[in-house]
């Protein structure tokens, strides 16, 4: 992880648990999971078992996680606009796991919990989080 994603991470990991402080939000667990995501996806893209075209979509969820212009736009929701954030992280996740060695991702990951049950995890509340209409057109994106 290059210094500038290291600087994300770090920020990413503060913000979010500060806000959670102070918010009761109902999507707490799977914000808490942001970093730890943002970091598996840094470590994707610099793996040698992971296709080019693997590593390509991972570095386009990587700038989309660090774009301030996305469909749910941090700087007007703040740490909640990172849900739809890692809803495409868990898609692009769930793609891989399905299609390539799932132990690289087990491998890569630094969060406490099961990677492969927080994908589907948030999967399943994604649709609730962000909204059917918005939630398919994230996936078209970059499906």
């Amino acid at each position: 992880m290059n210094e500038e994603q290291q600087d994300f991470y770090l920020k990413l990991r503060k913000r979010i648990y500060n806000y959670l402080q102070n918010h009761n939000s109902k999507y707490a667990d799977v914000l808490l999971l942001g970093p730890d995501m943002f970091h598996l996806l840094v470590k994707l893209t610099l793996d040698d078992r992971v296709p080019v075209d693997k590593k390509i979509k991972f570095g386009a969820v990587i700038a989309y996680f660090i774009s301030p212009l996305d469909l749910l736009p941090e700087f007007l929701l703040g740490p909640i606009g990172y849900l739809d954030d890692i809803a495409l992280t868990a898609y692009v996740l769930n793609d891989f796991v399905n299609n390539n060695d799932p132990q690289i991702v087990r491998e890569l990951w630094a969060g406490d919990q099961d990677i492969l049950s927080a994908i589907k995890n948030i999967l399943s509340v994604s649709d609730k989080a962000v909204g059917s209409g918005l939630w398919a057109k994230i996936r078209r994106r970059f499906g």
